[in-house]
């Protein structure tokens, strides 16, 4: 959703976004877009929006805790020749974003930061040149980076590619996510935004007279995936206290979140994907191996399924955890300890020793959604109540989640 909407603020003309989605960082997205220069209107399941490109009448955009927004955005907002805040609220106020003054004076943007961290002022406009990205942190700045170079190398629409020169590239090393760079290529393809030559994901060439924007007024429509990231949590909710089928997740979808059907294939989880979709049913599982590395949101849901995989449970790819809502590792450990799970930490090695006893018990989030959520998960099957502090955390991506969760005769207690 937040590249649908950053997609339909680079595609000049109308566009109809169905299926949107109404978390925190959706409607941060939503928000952006239109200080940017976006007009949006919201009508049923749909969202319009109508657009002329990057042309903010705002001084300031707000990403909320969004490290997508606040990545994929910046570049954007670099378009433009006005002097622009970028802020953020709660964890993204803490979070290193240090490589954008590294990098935007690179492509002649002037960049005042708060020492490494928000709020900060750019001021483009962003000229494309031949750069060298580092991914091995994320891949989210190298999305914001495609989708700028994408918009303004299109000389007709007034982009800047200097006319004598054919082509421009981004070159990347060390890079984390793959599965989350074909998405933002399949978003821009769908748009009809200039996409890049992908060299085996080491280097991004955009020419000349690759794929244009269409035409203004031309019109378009995008519909929004379901979220394989959230799914996951539902999928393993089934495969610890199910049966429950799970409905319009994609199994062609470019998302990389879609491995958690391999995570509960090697768990032995009673799980069968069918037509109409996916139906899970609990079963004696048993522990597993899994790398996570380039798909490390699903770190959450995979340790609340190892819980009750009986031995020990390896997952790969820790060090992508270090800056997220929380110390995902670390609060990880933390939570599930309290819950009688054990899980150690071995440089980028998490190890879960499942298999016992789930006990019901008083955590925290964190004020980390995936955190709430994994407990949540967790605690369907455990000996005991569990009190999950700061849930309502999980309005940043699935604001939903407890209500689905009753719906599914989950026994949850909502405060009022």
């Amino acid at each position: 959703m937040q590249r649908a909407c950053a997609a339909a603020l680079l595609r000049k003309g109308e566009t109809v976004i169905y299926n949107p989605g109404h978390s925190n960082d959706d409607k941060a997205a939503l928000d952006i877009i239109q200080r940017l220069g976006a007009t949006v209107k919201a009508e049923n399941e749909k969202v319009k929006v109508e657009s002329e490109g990057v042309h903010p009448f705002a001084d300031e955009i707000n990403c909320g805790e969004s490290g997508l927004g606040i990545r994929m955005f910046a570049p954007l907002v670099a378009l433009s020749g006005k002097e622009i805040i970028v802020n953020g609220e709660g964890s993204l106020l803490t979070r290193p974003m240090n490589f954008f003054d590294r990098f935007f004076p690179q492509l002649g943007v002037s960049i005042q930061s708060n020492h490494g961290k928000l709020p900060f002022k750019i001021k483009g406009p962003l000229q494309p040149k031949n750069v060298e990205v580092d991914g091995s942190l994320s891949s989210q700045f190298i999305t914001g980076l495609l989708m700028a170079y994408g918009a303004s190398l299109n000389p007709s629409e007034g982009g800047t590619l200097d006319s004598k020169r054919s082509i421009v590239s981004i070159k990347v090393r060390n890079l984390k996510s793959r599965s989350y760079i074909d998405l933002t290529l399949d978003v821009m393809r769908k748009f009809g935004l200039r996409v890049p030559e992908n060299k085996n994901y080491e280097e991004f060439i955009f020419y000349k007279n690759s794929s244009k924007i269409p035409p203004s007024g031309a019109g378009g429509a995008y519909t929004v995936e379901s979220d394989w990231s959230n799914g996951a949590f539902l999928l393993v909710a089934g495969a610890i206290a199910g049966p429950i089928t799970v409905r319009n997740l994609d199994m062609n979808s470019v998302q990389g979140d879609k491995a958690i059907i391999d995570a509960l294939m090697s768990a032995n989880a009673g799980i069968a994907v069918e037509a109409k979709g996916i139906k899970i049913h609990p079963s004696p599982m048993t522990s597993f191996e899994f790398d996570a590395t380039d798909c490390p949101d699903l770190f959450p849901p995979l340790v609340a399924l190892a819980a009750y995989c009986k031995g020990q449970t390896k997952i790969k790819g820790v060090s992508r955890l270090t800056h997220k809502e929380s110390n995902r590792a670390v609060t990880l450990q933390d939570e599930f300890d309290k819950m009688g799970v054990a899980i150690d930490l071995k440089e980028d090695l998490m190890i879960i020793h499942g298999g016992g006893v789930v006990k019901g018990a008083d955590v925290h989030s964190h004020h980390d959604h995936r955190i709430a959520m994994a407990c949540a998960v967790a605690a369907l099957k455990a000996d005991g109540k569990t009190k999950i502090e700061e849930a309502g955390a999980v309005r940043k991506s699935y604001p939903d989640f407890f209500t689905d969760l009753k719906s599914l005769e989950a026994a949850v207690y909502l405060p009022h």
